[in-house]
């Protein structure tokens, strides 16, 4: 027990700590949002990684998915790292950076309202974000329950309660620079306990061969086909596909994500961040999945519903229940360090947004840098306190809206984005009422899918399956839309003829410049 309260208390230290000394980095807007757009590929690709992968991923979606699919959960981690990282970095990364550079924009609404010329665009998606955003920041604390009882034995209020005032105190003094730092702190400890772990379960079940052999033996409900659990592609493919694309696809349309390309550094630290941050996806998404799929060797142990579904969240825990102290010390501080990792990363989203996107020119007119600041640190605490109430009320009662909601939040916020921020970066043609209609069918479908499921049947089963489809559904439409209506006139191409080294050189000598004054200051 003194190791592992030891391992948290040293963690909370560093924590606090690395804002603290970020805190010369939060004088202006653009240092608190995005650290002065100077972030160098390791920070960025750490940041990016460990927003990507919280606690809901390492406790509930590997236990759930790995519980269905098996082995071939591990499908979805490599998605992930294939189509969620690698892919995500070199296609969006360069053109966000760019684009959203010439255009001055700070946050993903901005980009919508200053590329199609529209502040009801800009409006609309800060509404969006805020509502999607909130619930999806309360999950984030769901998968410490479990875990923080099997450990410590501590009420689940005192662990939400004390990840939320860490991580506020942490934001709030350092802004972007002290969350990516302490990403890349997290994202170490992420990297260490995911191998630990998976090699610490594989053996506790006698070795690899004799895990996988176990698993083979248990047959699938509803399928004929042998050994289920170890197949190529696993029981139920269809379904496996749709968790693909929605925790891989996804990743191209959310503000939280998309933000990490406008604060890196140009040049080649995209090309170096886009590799770290696959062999980051590759290890911790890929090992997490990989550890879910042995979930089936432990029915007789995990926690069933009195219908007889399996609460999935159960599973990991179990699994872990048993390794010794100093390694679920380890996994705790993992934990940890995937929650506070999102969780700093969304609040930091969602206070900016509203700040400079609904609050600033709509509700005050000529709103100063310094009142920009106070604002947004004040609805980091806003937002940090709403979603520790939001979970604290769903785990205290049987309210199970918040829970569900969740699983939509990503399709939602996706399937609303993704189309018009992709054709926004490469197209020209893209008109005003193209994104309106991905705004409407992201959210119109999630919603309606929502709200019959919770009233009767559910237009499509799965929530899975319907936010891969309204991301797929936002990349056909803009640009089909955009055929029979006025497009929004927009230079692509930054109407300087340099070339991209001369542009980069000057952004590199300006670097220097602004490093040079800031010592100067110093």
């Amino acid at each position: 027990m003194f190791v592992k309260i030891l391992l948290v208390v040293l963690f909370i230290a560093v924590a606090v700590g690395v804002g603290i000394y970020c805190r010369r980095s939060t004088k202006t807007v653009d240092g608190f949002v995005l650290g002065g757009r100077k972030v160098g590929p390791w920070m960025s690709a750490f940041a990016y990684g460990t927003s990507y992968f919280s606690a809901v991923v390492f406790v509930g979606y590997a236990g759930q998915f790995g519980f269905k699919y098996g082995i071939a959960a591990t499908w979805a981690g490599i998605g992930n790292a294939i189509l969620g990282s690698l892919l995500a970095w070199w296609v969006l990364g360069p053109r966000t950076r760019e684009m959203t550079h010439r255009l001055g924009a700070q946050t993903m609404p901005e980009f919508f309202g200053k590329r199609y010329d529209s502040k009801a665009l800009r409006i609309a998606a800060a509404a969006i974000i805020f509502v999607f955003l909130i619930p999806y920041t309360a999950s984030v604390y769901n998968g410490l329950s479990r875990l923080f009882g099997m450990a410590f034995n501590l009420p689940y209020d005192v662990c939400v309660i004390g990840m939320a005032v860490v991580t506020c105190i942490y934001v709030i003094l350092g802004g972007y620079m002290a969350t990516v730092m302490n990403d890349f702190i997290q994202g170490i400890v992420m990297l260490l306990g995911i191998i630990a772990v998976v090699v610490a379960v594989i053996l506790s079940n006698g070795g690899f061969t004799a895990a996988i052999d176990q698993l083979s033996q248990i047959p699938a409900e509803g399928s004929a086909m042998a050994g289920p659990f170890v197949s190529f592609f696993g029981p139920d493919l269809f379904n496996l596909v749709g968790v693909v694309i929605l925790t891989s696809l996804g990743t191209w349309g959310l503000p939280q994500m998309v933000q990490k390309f406008y604060a890196i550094k140009t040049g080649p630290a995209i090309k170096q961040g886009a590799i770290i941050s696959t062999i980051f996806a590759f290890v911790v998404a890929g090992g997490s999945y990989f550890l879910g799929g042995f979930g089936r060797l432990y029915e007789g142990q995990i926690e069933y519903a009195a219908n007889g579904t399996p609460v999935y969240d159960s599973i990991i825990p179990t699994m872990l229940s048993s390794l010794p102290d100093l390694l679920i010390g380890l996994i705790i501080v993992l934990v940890l360090s995937a929650s506070m990792s999102t969780l700093s990363s969304l609040v930091l989203t969602s206070s900016s947004t509203l700040t400079i996107d609904l609050i600033k020119g709509n509700f005050v007119k000529n709103m100063s840098e310094k009142q920009q600041l106070v604002s947004m640190r004040g609805l980091l605490v806003v937002f940090i306190a709403i979603s520790a109430v939001i979970a604290l009320v769903q785990y205290h009662s049987s309210i199970v809206f918040i829970a569900q909601l969740m699983g939509y939040s990503w399709g939602a916020l996706a399937g609303a984005f993704l189309g018009p921020f992709f054709w926004g970066l490469y197209s020209g043609r893209i008109s005003k009422a193209a994104v309106w209609c991905s705004f409407l069918v992201g959210v119109g479908l999630t919603a309606t899918n929502m709200i019959m499921g919770f009233v009767g049947t559910p237009l499509i089963a799965s929530p899975i399956n319907c936010g891969a489809l309204c991301m797929v559904l936002s990349l056909a439409i803009v640009p089909v839309v955009s055929l029979v209506t006025p497009r929004v006139p927009f230079q692509i191409e930054p109407p300087s003829a340099k070339s991209a080294g001369d542009r980069e050189f000057e952004e590199e000598i300006e670097e220097e410049i602004h490093q040079l004054e800031a010592d100067a200051r110093a």
